[in-house]
């Protein structure tokens, strides 16, 4: 049998091994109870003054949509879609940046 000079059993590093394993099982926890906790929070945008507000939850959940009664004019819909459309992606913006400074960047992730 040849002996390759200290690499045999699991080239030497068994322990090694399982310390590797528990601080990556230990990492995927952190991870996740991170990210549980970031779709738990919620994030708020208010656009055209404070014409249309939109809570948003980190799982990207609307949770409210409020329009103020002023700035619906049937003449003018596009102007409210606008509003809606900008506080949307206001607050998805404001939940990718949270994303960005909780979680590392991981290839496959986000």
């Amino acid at each position: 049998m040849a002996n390759y000079g200290g690499f045999g059993g699991g080239f030497g590093g068994g322990m090694n091994l399982q310390n590797l394993a528990r601080q990556a099982q230990k990492m995927q926890e952190e991870m996740l109870k991170k990210q549980e906790e970031l779709e738990a929070k919620e994030f708020t945008a208010s656009v055209g003054g404070g014409a249309v507000k939109v809570v948003m939850t980190g799982d990207r959940q609307i949770k409210n949509l409020e329009i103020k009664p002023a700035v619906v004019d049937p003449d003018d819909i596009e102007t409210l879609q606008d509003l809606v459309v900008a506080g949307v992606n206001d607050v998805l913006e404001q939940i990718e940046e949270a994303q960005k400074a909780t979680m590392p960047q991981m290839p496959g992730m986000f």
